[in-house]
Order: C-alpha cells, then sequence, then structure tokens
C-alpha cells in the first residue's frame, strides 16, 4: 500500500504528464486511456472537461501566456486525481501504467515528488526567499 505521500507524489506526476499531453498532437493516442480511468465516474463530463481545458491551453500556448494556465490546470487535476485515487483505489496502478510512474520499492526511503510549480512575491522593505525544494539562506557569514 502506497503511501499519501506516494499518491499526492503519483497524483503531481501524472497531472503534470496528463497537462503536458493535453497539448500536444498524441492527444489522441492517449485520451481513451485517461478517460477510462473515469468510467465509473461520468467518463462523459470529464471527456468534456479535458477538451475544454485543452482548447484553453492551446489557445493561450498561442497568446504566449500558457504557462500560468498549464500550472493551474496541473494543480487542478492533481486534485482530481487524489480525488479519484481515493474513490477507486485500482486506479493507482492504472495511473503508474499510463503515465509510466513506476511504483517505488517498500524498501526505498527517499522521496521524489515532481510537478509543476509557480512562485510570486511582492516585497516592500524586506527579504523574500522562494524555492520548491531545499534552500539554505546565509547572512553575514554563517548558515
Amino acid at each position: 500500500m502506497e503511501t499519501s505521500v506516494e499518491l499526492a507524489g503519483l497524483a503531481s506526476a501524472a497531472a503534470a504528464r496528463l497537462i503536458d499531453l493535453l497539448a500536444t498532437d498524441g492527444w489522441a493516442a492517449v485520451k481513451s486511456s485517461v478517460l477510462s480511468l473515469w468510467r465509473s465516474a461520468h467518463p462523459e463530463r470529464v471527456e468534456e472537461e479535458l477538451s475544454d481545458a485543452r482548447d484553453e491551453l492551446l489557445q493561450a500556448r498561442q497568446a504566449g501566456n500558457g504557462q500560468e494556465l498549464q500550472g493551474m490546470l496541473v494543480a487542478e487535476w492533481q486534485a482530481r486525481l487524489v480525488r479519484l485515487m481515493a474513490t477507486r483505489p485500482d486506479a493507482v496502478d492504472e495511473l503508474h501504467a499510463l503515465f509510466g510512474t513506476a511504483p517505488r520499492d517498500a524498501g526505498v526511503t527517499e522521496q521524489q515528488i515532481s510537478g509543476s510549480m509557480t512562485l510570486e512575491a511582492h516585497v516592500r522593505g524586506g527579504d523574500a526567499f522562494q524555492a520548491g525544494r531545499d534552500m539554505t539562506v546565509t547572512r553575514g557569514g554563517q548558515a
């Protein structure tokens, strides 16, 4: 059984891959497999929502501002995939197979979560530090 951190990582990686595929010519080849994940939960509605997301993403990319929308779509579909795995635990194996994310060995303790992230800071009269992962801040020569 995978932990919630592993499932969150899977959802993140799968959502990022899903949105990457959505905006490519290869989408038609994987579309039916993606929709089969939701076979017991309104696949026609999911198909329409993915189609709308694809149209929006392609338009945004043509306008040169697809990066922000892509990040929002990844977050949206990550949440949907988490809910899907909660209601259909067998979807975990399907996600691994569909998006090429191999399940972790039980003895491996390293955690790796991948996906998209957008960071933004607005600072007045101070410092801002942002990181998508580990960060060390050194002040006055001491860490």
